[in-house]
């Protein structure tokens, strides 16, 4: 009986402890931006940052911010940072 109950103890703080590492889902105000940046860059994607997803293309973007065009560079100043620091200021 005594085992039972070691597993079951150790089987529940493993569960939490997954859980507690779990990244938290996105604001709905960042999911907005983000779909609206993607939108906005799509072509700016295709062309400069191709192959690239995720945080990849994010840096991709803002490594060739100076070839992007107008719009995406307006979505992308747009969009939230996280910790609620502000965007950086434009150059």
């Amino acid at each position: 009986m005594k085992v039972k109950t070691m597993l079951l103890c150790v089987s529940l703080l493993a569960s939490a402890v997954a859980v507690a590492q779990a990244p938290p889902a996105p604001s709905p105000e960042m999911q907005a931006a983000r779909e609206a940046m993607m939108k906005a860059c799509d072509a700016d994607i295709k062309s400069t940052c191709a192959g690239k997803q995720g945080r990849e293309m994010f840096a991709c973007l803002r490594e060739n911010n100076a070839k992007l065009s107008a719009g995406c560079k307006d979505a992308m100043a747009k969009m939230p940072r996280p910790g609620g620091a502000p965007p950086p200021a434009s150059k």
